[in-house]
């Protein structure tokens, strides 16, 4: 509510990706390739817009996870940071024996090289900041657990190395098929542990969360109607979550198409009106000064169905 009242929280409801599968895979695939309907695609969307912006660090675009996700894969390197506790435990290769050896068997400019070289240097880099800050935050009450410490730490990361532009984080736990639960049931827990999250991630920015927009996004939404299991199966139409000094908000945007039985897809779940990738073309558009062109490259084969100007 803070940040609905200062104006730097918009929703954007009946948003979604246009293809009609109802597949977890499928439908999270085409959102992070930014290619609704097409398989082939080899990657990402967050990694064709890396591939577009001037690049001038190893840590330019960051993952919080142990692995690189769908929407971060591509040509282009991207740095990763494992989520919780183990962040910065030490890995064989940080011993400085071990270092030097595959320093010296990788000084090439052959593809494997580069990429240990770029490997080698996104992690010291993250390494030493993380190191400062351990030490800056031994002074003070240790940070929530779970999703929002994660995101507290990306946030001092991001306020403290500006050469971070991207950064990428995963949430599971929203299938709720059975038992979702109404005020205090699962799902409500879930959303709790989201806004602590964007809570932290933003207040722990500092001053650069005015020059940042951050899109929270989710493959497809659930059925109108409650199941037998006293859930929710798959749906279609879902909202999207835009936070940040650069975001106009105060504002639920996009076209309401309404609950009636009339009004639904296929008779059971909300319709989508807005295409998931004009909102985040509007960011792109607005927020990054990306022209048209450089947006195609991002999303290839898109044509903008509607004007949302979130920012």
């Amino acid at each position: 509510m803070p940040f609905w009242k200062q104006g730097s929280l918009a929703f954007v409801h009946a948003c979604g990706s246009p293809d009609e599968t109802r597949s977890h895979f499928d439908a999270q695939d085409y959102m992070e390739s930014g290619t609704p309907g097409v398989k082939k695609t080899a990657d990402g969307w967050m990694n064709r817009l890396l591939g577009v912006l001037p690049n001038s660090s190893p840590v330019q675009a960051l993952n919080i996870g142990e692995t690189i996700p769908r929407i971060l894969s591509g040509r282009m390197a991207v740095a990763s940071l494992p989520t919780g506790k183990v962040a910065d435990r030490p890995l064989p290769l940080d011993r400085p024996q071990m270092a030097a050896a595959f320093d010296r068997l990788y000084t090439g400019n052959d593809a494997i090289s580069k990429a240990y070289q770029e490997g080698r240097a996104a992690r010291q880099e993250l390494l030493a900041n993380l190191d400062q800050e351990i030490k800056q935050a031994n002074n003070s009450a240790p940070a929530p657990s779970g999703f929002a410490a994660d995101a507290q730490q990306l946030a001092r990361l991001m306020a403290k190395d500006p050469s971070i532009e991207l950064a990428f984080m995963a949430l599971g736990g929203w299938d709720t098929h059975v038992n979702e639960g109404g005020s205090k049931g699962q799902l409500a827990k879930n959303l709790k542990s989201l806004g602590d999250g964007l809570a932290a991630l933003a207040q722990g920015l500092g001053n650069v969360y005015s020059d940042t927009a951050i899109v929270v996004m989710s493959e497809f939404g659930r059925t109108v109607a409650e199941n037998g299991n006293g859930g929710t199966d798959h749906g279609h139409g879902n909202v999207m979550w835009l936070l940040g000094g650069a975001i106009k908000g105060a504002k639920v945007y996009g076209n309401w198409p309404g609950l009636s039985q009339s009004q639904l897809y296929q008779s059971r779940d909300l319709a989508v009106t807005t295409d998931f990738r004009d909102v985040i073309a509007a960011v792109l558009r607005r927020h990054m000064q990306l022209n048209g062109a450089r947006i195609n490259q991002i999303f290839p084969n898109y044509s903008p169905t509607q004007g949302i100007e979130v920012v």
